[in-house]
């Protein structure tokens, strides 16, 4: 296999361009294509997919069987999903599609599927929709549809984000075989997580491919893009409008308290007798593999899960289940996940998405005030993102889209910030960023923090305290 790019031009739906690529993959080669959020890191390596309309240049060469595993790949199945789901109105009953149902979906050779369900241990979910899934449980059978295609180029979009340790070790383990007999290659953030059978590195900038090195010269671009790291000693947080509502609860009064709680679908049990108390002040880390219930139990707190009105769920003084709205509830809450960004799909500018955090709502419709919209801009500063102040949302790379969540869910400091994950996609220089205003947060003692996390590294000195949980038995059985 041989593939050579020349001179060529891309365009995106006029989303984003690619401009005066130079490339070539040689059979035998494994590449990790890296560069900052936004310059077109995933678009390249997708053009080798087939998407992306090439303006000009040439093309030579092709895989037989090329296979891709990205948050874009995923975001596309998980919206088919949701318009099964709205099937309702044609009254229809929508349960999704089944796990099994996506595994056997385009060409996967079942022997390997069957082997990699046992390998990752995930028989108990083949009879769960696809949509219930975790982001680690979704990304695994993306993982396992793409391996068991048998593909002679493997495409990995940032393939070890969202996975536990213990996980990504075994990946890392079955790609290091899988490399004696395909090409692939892969995009990662974190320079730390280059795998040792890597050939070369490309370096992405403005959609352009600026660099390129050999294996032996990678552990000098390491140190190189290590340099990078922004400087966080003088950063300050911008400050809120001033409606905190903080004022609105009892000091003496936990922000929320779990009791025996159990999540239970079908036969399968999630949680069972869990609880877990959060006072104001206090800084909390969740922890525990996937599939265990970390997003299921965020979700019970937030009033997003259907459950959350069969268990004793008390939060912001409202017990659950007595009339309370669910916007009583998220008037205390600043919350980014990967569901959420999968479900804020609307059109609006950047400015009015960290201002939408001021109201709870995806979108706004509301009429910002001057002071919003001046803490808005001072976001967007803070961000580098304020020449874009008046771009789409839905034209940014999934890393950037996760940078202008994560300002909204801070933006009016709230009682509890909860962060599922919230350096999923980004780069080292912007994961640093974000790791700093976390620290901030946490230090100024107006939000409590919530977070959640699978790297080692991206803990926070702040938090203190730890909430540890394990997947139930019935969670690790075959089904």
């Amino acid at each position: 296999m041989n593939i050579e790019y020349q001179n060529c031009y891309f365009d995106f739906d006029q989303r984003f361009a690619l401009k005066a690529i130079d490339w070539q993959i040689s059979t035998g080669e494994h590449w990790v294509i890296t560069g900052g959020n936004g310059s077109g890191k995933s678009a390249l390596v997708a053009t080798l997919a087939g998407y992306g309309d090439k303006l000009s240049g040439t093309v030579s060469g092709k895989a037989n069987r090329v296979a891709l595993v990205s948050f874009e790949v995923q975001a596309e199945l998980i919206e088919r999903e949701r318009k099964k789901d709205d099937a309702d109105i044609t009254d229809v009953i929508a349960v999704g599609t089944a796990v099994y149902e996506i595994l056997a979906q385009g060409h996967s050779n079942q022997e390997i599927v069957d082997q990699l369900i046992a390998k990752f241990e995930l028989g108990y979910l083949l009879n769960r929709p696809f949509r219930a899934l975790s982001t680690g449980e979704t990304r695994k059978i993306l993982l396992i549809q793409a391996l068991a295609s048998e593909p002679d180029l493997l495409l990995l979009d940032e393939p070890f984000d969202g996975l536990d340790a213990t996980t990504l070790l075994m990946l890392q383990q079955y790609l290091l075989q899988l490399s004696q007999r395909i090409s692939i290659v892969m995009v990662l953030n974190r320079c730390d997580e280059i795998p040792s059978f890597v050939s070369h590195l490309g370096y992405m900038q403005a959609g352009q491919l600026m660099h390129k090195v050999a294996r032996e010269d990678l552990q000098g671009s390491r140190e190189l893009l290590q340099l990078l790291h922004l400087k966080t000693s003088g950063l300050s947080v911008p400050a809120t409008d001033g409606t905190s509502k903080s004022a609105l609860l009892k000091a003496d009064q936990p922000l929320v308290r779990l009791k025996n709680i159990r999540i239970k679908y079908d036969q399968l049990t999630i949680l069972e007798d869990f609880d877990w108390t959060i006072n104001p002040g206090e800084h909390w880390q969740l922890s525990g593999p996937n599939g265990s219930g970390k997003t299921a139990i965020l979700s019970l707190i937030t009033g997003d899960h259907p459950q959350c009105y069969s268990n004793d769920i008390l939060v912001f003084g409202y017990q659950r289940g007595n009339g309370e709205s669910i916007w009583q509830i998220k008037q205390f809450i600043g919350y980014v996940s990967t569901a959420l960004q999968w479900e804020y799909r609307v059109g609006t500018s950047l400015r009015n998405v960290i201002i939408s955090g001021f109201y709870d709502s995806i979108g706004l419709y509301t009429k910002a005030t001057d002071g919003q919209r001046k803490i808005a801009d001072q976001w967007l500063v803070l961000l580098g993102m304020d020449d874009r102040a008046d771009q789409s949302f839905n034209k940014l790379s999934f890393g950037d889209q996760r940078l202008l969540l994560i300002a909204r869910a801070m933006v009016k400091h709230p009682p509890l910030l909860i962060l599922d994950e919230p350096c999923l996609g980004l780069d080292d220089i912007n994961r640093q960023l974000v790791l700093a205003l976390i620290e901030k947060i946490c230090a100024a003692g107006k939000s409590t923090v919530l977070y959640v996390n699978h790297h080692a590294e991206d803990a926070i000195a702040g938090i203190d305290q730890a909430k540890k949980i394990t997947k139930h038995p019935s969670n690790m059985a075959d089904v």
